[in-house]
């Protein structure tokens, strides 16, 4: 008979992991030491703006098969929503100059070839320069592998890398960037066509598998915080959380989808991330212009990217270690100028708040790629989950989604 799986954390990862199981008819238990699921994928009600926002914007793309599959899972979807075809919108705030990227739907891309599907200014074969990331040696960085300036750099390969990896493109992995660019924008239009969860990320990713997994039994358990793990030879045989000890019965398993510094303090001796990059979300009470892209790309500015949701519009800083220290006030203030002066909305400060993640992924370096560990430990019962993993991608949803899939996987065998 299978035994139950315990997920230690209620993350993307950890719901993943524990939709594939229940959907599969087995036993799970899930616990979060938070008092809410999602980790940073979340949504919340903030009392300053009266309105419910999420912790950080985060863009899908149509390729990200793993994350399509859980939406789908959870019915949920109908709230990621994007253009019928592959389009991005920027903006040169240093020059005014503005620009809609088209890449075509398959594979061949001709698209560099017609003026008005491309950055301005850059001609086809400029785009050939990054042909280095997919051809780079291990453990070569994106600045080893490629000319990290000019036009093209910095109106498209700098601001995509920079968002896809968090960390500044010319010492990060380019093993990291050519798996991104191999699975979007190398597969074509069809792959890379953005999606934004229109109600927020609690009402795309969360609350739905919420509900799916208590319909099942399986609602996490809150405020569980696991203090250590026994373990007997090959397997980890209990789960002390402080107020219960649980003794695990000898088919079950254990999925650890916590954090690194958590993993690490549980399972002592562990490699993992440990160096970490910082992300800056703004956000502004205020209705878009009509005609507002969904998103939008700002290079020459503070801000990067400016997504519109009803009633709001939102702005994210990857990389942003710099500003973790800069007075919150300050940056509102610094941000809405460009954003004002992006949409032609007025100047006055609109209510507001801004959210700093210190460490919101793991640096996208070739060291820490290296610390990155499997899915599997030495204990033939308890495996590891979380976009901090080896899952051959930067850490993103999908990552997250693929490491929760990839454990599941494993849990079935260990059982």
């Amino acid at each position: 008979m299978s035994g139950t799986t315990h997920i230690i954390g209620a993350g993307l990862a950890g719901l993943s992991c524990a939709i594939r199981l229940t959907d599969e008819g087995r036993s799970v238990a899930l616990y979060e030491a938070a008092r809410m699921a999602g980790g940073r994928c979340r949504s919340y009600y903030d009392s300053s703006l009266d309105l419910s926002i999420d912790n950080g914007n985060h863009l899908l793309l149509s390729g990200n098969a793993a994350a399509l599959d859980y939406a789908r899972r959870i019915g949920s979807v109908g709230e990621l929503v994007g253009p019928k075809d592959c389009a991005f919108d920027f903006l040169d705030t240093r020059d005014g100059a503005r620009w809609r990227l088209r890449p075509n739907a398959s594979r061949l891309p001709w698209w560099i070839f017609v003026r008005d599907r491309r950055v301005p200014g850059a001609a086809p074969g400029d785009y050939l320069g990054a042909l280095g990331i997919l051809v780079a040696k291990k453990g070569a960085t994106i600045g080893e592998a490629m000319t990290c300036s000019g036009l093209l750099y910095e109106r498209l390969w700098g601001p995509v890398l920079l968002s896809a990896l968090n960390t500044e493109p010319r010492e990060s992995s380019a093993a990291l960037a050519a798996a991104v660019l191999r699975e979007t924008l190398a597969a074509g239009g069809a792959a890379c066509r953005p999606l934004v969860a229109r109600r927020g990320l609690g009402t795309a990713f969360i609350e739905p598998a919420l509900a799916r997994l208590a319909a099942r039994g399986a609602a996490p358990r809150f405020a569980a915080r696991l203090k250590g793990i026994a373990f007997s030879g090959e397997r980890a045989i209990a789960l002390d959380f402080g107020d219960e000890n649980i003794m695990l019965a000898e088919n079950d398993s254990v999925v650890l989808a916590v954090p690194p510094w958590s993993a690490q303090e549980l399972l002592p001796g562990l490699a993992a991330p440990d160096d970490f990059r910082g992300i800056v979300n703004a956000h502004f009470k205020i209705a878009p212009p009509p005609g507002q892209p969904a998103l939008l790309g700002m290079i020459g500015s503070l801000s990067e990217w400016l997504f519109a949701f009803e009633g709001r519009l939102s702005v994210t800083i990857s990389g942003a270690d710099r500003l973790m220290d800069e007075p919150r006030e300050s940056l509102a203030e610094r941000i809405w100028a460009e954003v004002a002066s992006a949409t032609g909305l007025p100047a006055a400060l609109p209510p507001w708040q801004i959210v700093k993640e210190k460490r919101a992924t793991f640096a996208a370096t070739p060291a820490q790629q290296e610390r990155r560990p499997g899915a599997t430990t030495r204990w033939r019962n308890l495996l590891l989950a979380g976009d901090w993993t080896a899952t051959g991608l930067p850490a993103t949803i999908e990552g997250a989604i693929r490491s929760g899939y990839r454990a599941a996987e494993l849990a079935k065998q260990s059982a």
